[in-house]
Order: structure tokens, then C-alpha cells, then sequence
């Protein structure tokens, strides 16, 4: 319920609904919100990533790597040595999803909590 606030004008639905658009097109899919989480906490390796990630399979690893590079979410470093090392890390710019991460994984777990609730009751 609305109370001695005003609706939003058409406009500034529009506007948000665009932004929210644009936001989940370039977090789409499964796994890139979870790759920037994970990669928030510190750099890695593409093996330590497939590893930790569990379900992910190397095909998706890589293009969702590459997608969150081009979308400047992580940064790709090579270093020559033998065998050449590749290592992955979240820029300050994946750090600015922090607080909508942090946002997400509280509504998730309200989400998780009203569904088992909703299961004991109906069982």
C-alpha cells in the first residue's frame, strides 16, 4: 500500500524498467553473477574456477569468462612462464555490484525460507 508517496510517472517506469533490462542482459544466464561473486574474493586460475564452480562446464567457463571480460566485469592477465598462466580477476567495476550481490543473496535466502514454510504447510 501506497501511503503519501505518488506514483512514479509513465516516464520514470519506463526509464526503470530500461535500466533493469539493460542490467540483466549483461548478467544473463546461470553463472555470471556467481563468476563475479566468486572471483570478487580473490584472482584465479580457469582450473581453480571450474573446479570451485561446480556444474559449470569448461565450454560455458570460457565464454562466460570472455563475456564478463568484453562487459569489463573481470580482467584476463597472461603471464609467460611454462606452461603460460592465465589468471582471472574481478575489476573495481564488478566490485560495484557488491551491494545488489549482497541484496540478492538476502532475498534469496527470504525466498528459500517462504518456500520451505510454504511446503510444511502444505505437507
Amino acid at each position: 500500500m501506497i501511503v503519501n508517496n505518488s506514483l512514479p510517472s509513465h516516464a520514470e517506469c519506463s526509464n526503470s524498467l530500461k535500466n533493469v533490462l539493460d542490467a540483466l542482459y549483461v548478467l544473463n544466464g546461470k553463472w555470471k553473477l556467481a563468476l563475479i561473486l566468486y572471483l570478487m574474493r580473490s584472482p584465479k586460475r580457469f582450473n581453480e574456477i571450474q573446479a570451485d564452480v561446480t556444474g559449470i562446464s569448461a565450454k560455458i567457463l570460457a565464454k562466460e569468462l570472455k563475456d564478463l571480460e568484453l562487459n569489463g566485469f573481470i580482467t584476463r592477465t597472461v603471464y609467460s612462464t611454462t606452461p603460460v598462466s592465465i589468471i582471472y580477476e574481478a575489476t573495481d567495476y564488478a566490485h560495484s555490484l557488491k551491494s545488489v550481490l549482497g541484496e540478492l543473496s538476502a532475498w534469496g535466502e527470504h525466498h528459500r525460507e517462504k518456500i520451505k514454510e510454504s511446503m510444511r504447510r502444505g505437507a
